[in-house]
């Protein structure tokens, strides 16, 4: 029991964190909006939720390390992802532009 409460704890911590990145900071929303992010090199975290496809999440952890940018696997689906963001839609990947006021990038609860 003990490890689900932990991984919990960890999803909750990371929703605030988002919620605060898309509430001051920049992200982009979907995986072409990702792409040119890292094609642009302006990504600092890439989130991907746990039901990406895995053609996909490979391409995106290819794009993100030539780039040099951390990548983070979202424990919850596209759903929870986007329900995280605030929208009322999926979304399988986001790009975290500019953290804002969150500490989502020197986190290192995963």
């Amino acid at each position: 029991m003990a490890p689900v409460k932990k991984t919990k704890k960890n999803s909750e911590n990371t929703n605030s964190r988002l919620k605060l990145v898309m509430k001051s900071g920049k992200a982009s929303l979907g995986y072409k909006a990702t792409l040119k992010a890292l094609r642009a090199n302006k990504a600092k975290l890439i989130l991907i939720s746990s039901n990406c496809p895995p053609l996909r999440k490979s391409s995106l952890e290819y794009y993100a390390m030539l780039a040099k940018c951390n990548v983070h696997h979202y424990s919850g689906s596209n759903v929870e992802l986007g329900t995280a963001c605030g929208k009322f839609f999926n979304v399988s990947t986001l790009t975290i532009l500019d953290a804002g006021d969150s500490d989502i990038l020197t986190a290192k609860d995963e």
